[in-house]
């Protein structure tokens, strides 16, 4: 079989095409036939070297996978070959990567596919939607009712915070860039979906806020948080999510900060375990029979193409292009 991979960390041609043995899946785990994975800006961080791990090199990249059972390790017990499933926190702590025709996987990292989804959908969603889940209930707690403003509502994660909080009956606020991308943002379920660029912006997130005394849970993607900014526009005990920015230094309004029984909460998706992620994949996968959750992917490109792949997210991620609505996939 054949796997991207890298040899040292790099820019994107780093990564290498190349042949490689199939693996063999181990106690507790599956062989999966891949048939998508997705593209992050976590994979690019990996990658380059940007966020340092303790990487074996060769080193296989990639988080996300979809795919079919294959055969299964000594031990597992909630799936057999020929069912489709889609997870991700792969590449991290030792666990091999997904950019390959096959991977073994620990199964508890893995959830059922839901029939009505593509292995392209299911692993497009995948990162971010349990990036939002976790963000949205085991962290805010989120609550039916509730005001939620998300930053960047066309993005890999804030699309998903969209979708998810509108289906739990929330009040969903988010930004976009153009009209085409806010429309987006209003079939995914925002109530209001704003230009970030407008000066009338924190009055009309404020305006449509009042009704529930402020934003309740304001989930922060931005890399540079303003935290004078955001406070002012939270309701009392609301909270604030942080979940990006790791080289960010903002000043912090202490006084009101506390004042108003707010909380600031910040997480990364790897931390959670695999029950409480499981949580996550099986509520996105009632969303999805409900007709409720649908990742929006942005390009496809040929499992092959990995390093342009790679590059066009930092295109967007870093360097701001804007020429990437939605999520990359990448298919055998």
């Amino acid at each position: 079989m054949k796997a991207a991979r890298i040899h040292s960390t790099g820019d994107p041609e780093t990564i290498v095409w190349e042949e490689v043995p199939q693996p063999e899946p181990g106690p507790g785990q599956v062989l999966v036939k891949v048939g998508a994975v997705a593209v992050n800006p976590i994979d690019t961080y990996i990658r380059s070297g940007a966020v340092a791990l303790p990487l074996e090199f060769p080193y296989t990249i990639g988080c996300d996978l979809a795919g079919t059972v294959e055969a299964c390790g000594e031990g597992t017990k909630r799936f057999q070959p020929g069912d489709r499933v889609w997870g991700s926190n792969q590449g991290l702590f030792g666990r091999t990567g997904t950019f390959a025709e096959y991977a073994a996987v620990g199964e508890e990292w893995l959830y059922p596919t839901p029939e009505n989804q593509s292995d392209e959908a299911a692993a497009a969603g995948a990162l971010v939607g349990i990036t939002a889940h976790l963000g949205l209930f085991l962290h805010a707690g989120l609550q039916p009712g509730e005001t939620v403003f998300v930053n960047g509502g066309s993005g890999g994660v804030g699309r998903s915070v969209v979708q998810l909080a509108h289906a739990h009956g929330a009040r969903v606020i988010t930004t976009a860039g153009t009209e085409e991308k806010r429309e987006q943002c209003r079939q995914a379920g925002a109530d209001l979906a704003l230009d970030y660029r407008s000066s009338t912006l924190d009055d009309d997130i404020r305006n449509f806020a009042a009704e529930t005394g402020g934003v309740q849970v304001w989930f922060e993607t931005q890399r540079e948080p303003t935290f004078d900014r955001t406070i002012g526009l939270l309701a009392r005990r609301g909270r604030l999510i942080l979940m990006a920015g790791r080289a960010a230094r903002p000043e912090f309004p202490v006084g009101p900060f506390y004042v108003n029984d707010l909380r600031l909460l910040g997480f990364a998706m790897f931390n959670a375990t695999p029950e409480e992620q499981r949580v996550c994949g099986e509520a996105i996968n009632a969303a999805t029979a409900a007709g409720q959750w649908e990742p929006h992917i942005g390009q496809t490109f040929p499992l092959s193409e990995a390093p342009r792949a790679h590059r066009l997210q930092e295109e967007n991620t870093l360097e701001g292009q804007g020429t990437l609505t939605g999520k990359i996939v990448l298919t055998p």
